[in-house]
């Protein structure tokens, strides 16, 4: 009986306490006209309620607040003092201009704070205060100029810092400091026109940052020393940007670098060298012609390169030669004929490649990728033949094995006129020596000199565009045996040319070759040497009396003018 009575009464405290509860939580949750609350995740949701002020009444014990989308203009001093439990805080897309000092004092555990889409144009110093442990802030898209020394000196704790679309002209040397664990850093559409190199070096625990849309046209050496923990970089379209000095990256540890949409005329080979770690390496839009041969070597660990959008003519042998974990190369819509399989340190290790959008010609170049149609990784965007005719617009799944030996050929060179070419001529004679040749696809031509060193399309010796070999102003040094040599993929055929030339007497005619062209000066035979040496001076007796007297008429005259002017 005594447990019956026990057990009833202990029922009716429980339920007692839990009715207490109940009126004590109401009591607590006071949401505020116009705000949502939901008691249950301890959310006020006041978005987007035309609110000019921040609303009074906020629960204390709320963990997050949206005041997104509203009206507000300023921010008081401790405007949100007494909400200790607040983790997350949404200020953005207002009208606000001014944050006082201490505006989020006591905000001891906010974590995220957004304050994107607004009209700051300047943080005070002391804004921050009381925010040590946010771990994300987002201040995008106002129309801030400058971040002024200790700005977010308070923020120990915070990883995550959004400041891009703002109008940044300046961000101070000791701006970033007190951010020891800020792990990721953007700064977009700023009107920033230099690295703060100084500013971004306090950050020594930064791992990714994005730059996008700045208006530097060169990326000085040591941009960003002391960066150590950086381990993903992006420079986004940056318009103005032409060139990398050799040492601008150095000290990094990079693993993933974009510089895409930029103004980019060649792969920095001299500034990526230093990159040793690097894996993915992304230069797309920019106007690169040509990735020159055996100059990525440095980059063992390299496996994804990606220069989609450019201006593509070539990729030479041996470009990507060395790199034995390269598993991607996407060049698409460039302007590549065709890529052979020379390229590579072996084709075996490649897994994806991205051909398409390239005039690409069917021959047997690309005969190796062709064969691999059904093992390599295409992204779902087939390669296709721009040339011949026959197959313009064919995709390479579409060809069958049958198909391959018929269509993807190449015909060795062949010298069309072989007829041997020789010339012996007077020193300062122009000279030319032909050399056409056929084959499929078109042959490279070249010359040897006689020295065996190749020569170039500029100079007085050079290839001209149809491969004939032009001596302009032939010099006696010129003679020799000159080499024309026919190649493509096939094979090669080789021509030789034989120049002569005479030197002119030496008392009739002196010659020689300047920048605009062939100099010619006659000088008179002369038969008595030592007439010339006995007579030290260019004129005779005749003309020095003539001279003198000149001159001595020209002084009269001087000192008469000077009376007529007294």
């Amino acid at each position: 009986m005594f447990v019956e009575v026990c057990g009833q009464q202990g029922v009716q405290t429980l339920l007692l306490l839990w009715c207490l509860s109940l009126s004590a939580a109401d009591l607590s949750w006071p949401c505020p006209q116009k705000c949502t609350c939901r008691q249950e995740t301890l959310e006020i949701n006041c978005s987007s309620k035309h609110l000019t002020n921040v609303p009074e009444g906020l629960p204390n014990n709320g963990k997050r607040l949206d005041l997104s989308g509203n009206r507000l203009k300023t921010l008081g001093r401790r405007q949100f003092y007494g909400m200790s439990k607040l983790e997350d805080l949404d200020l953005g897309e207002n009208i606000i201009s001014m944050i006082e000092v201490e505006a989020f004092q006591g905000l001891k555990n906010l974590k995220f704070l957004r304050i994107k889409n607004n009209r700051l144009k300047i943080i005070p110093v002391g804004v921050f205060s009381g925010l040590s442990n946010l771990r994300s802030l987002d201040l995008s898209k106002n129309e801030i100029l400058v971040f002024l020394d200790y700005t977010f000196q308070e923020m120990g704790n915070l990883r995550e810092m959004n400041a891009g679309e703002n109008d940044l002209v300046f961000i101070s040397q000791r701006a970033f400091v007190g951010l020891q664990s800020l792990q990721e850093l953007i700064v977009d559409r700023s009107n920033l026109t230099s690295i703060p190199t100084e500013a971004f070096s306090q950050l020594q625990s930064l791992s990714k940052m994005r730059l996008r849309r700045l208006t530097i046209s060169i990326l000085p050496n040591n941009a960003f020393r002391r960066l150590h923990q950086l381990r993903t970089l992006q420079i986004l379209q940056w318009p103005s940007l032409e060139s990398l000095n050799s040492n601008s990256l150095i000290g990094l540890n990079l693993t993933t670098l974009v510089i895409s949409n930029c103004n980019l005329s060649a792969v920095p080979y001299a500034a990526l060298r230093h990159l040793g770690y690097l894996r993915y390496l992304d230069l797309s839009y920019n106007p690169i012609t040509s990735i020159q041969g055996n100059l990525l070597g440095e980059m063992l660990r390299l496996q994804e390169f990606h220069l989609a959008g450019g201006s593509l003519l070539r990729i030479e042998p041996g470009a990507f030669r060395g790199l034995v974990n390269f598993r991607l190369l996407n060049v698409s819509s460039n302007r590549l004929t065709t890529l052979e399989e020379s390229a590579f340190h072996s084709v075996g290790n490649l897994e994806t490649l991205r051909l398409d959008r390239n005039p690409l010609t069917c021959d047997c170049r690309l005969l190796w990728v062709v064969r691999r149609r059904f093992r390599l990784n295409f992204n779902g965007r087939q390669p296709s033949c721009s040339s011949p005719e026959l197959v313009r617009k064919r995709e390479f799944r579409d060809f069958s094995d049958a198909e391959l030996p018929i269509v993807f050929i190449c015909k060795q060179p062949r010298i069309v006129d072989r007829q041997t070419q020789e010339a012996s001529v007077d020193e300062g004679t122009n000279v030319q020596f032909e050399c056409k040749a056929d084959g499929y696809p078109q042959p490279s031509i070249t010359w040897l000199s006689p020295h065996q060193t190749q020569i170039g399309s500029v100079g007085r010796i050079r290839v001209l565009a149809n491969g004939s070999l032009e001596l302009r102003c032939a010099q006696v040094q010129d003679s020799g045996t000159y080499l024309c040599t026919a190649a493509n993929p096939a094979g090669n055929d080789s021509i030789s040319a034989s120049l002569q030339v005479r030197s002119f007497p030496r008392n009739y005619t002196s010659s020689y070759f300047s920048d605009d062209a062939w100099i010619e000066t006659s000088l008179p035979p002369s038969t008595n040497s030592s007439a010339e040496v006995s007579n030290p001076y260019p004129f005779d007796a005749k003309t020095l009396v003539i001279a003198t007297t000149m001159g001595f008429l020209s002084f009269l005259s001087s000192v008469a003018i000077c009376f007529v002017f007294m």
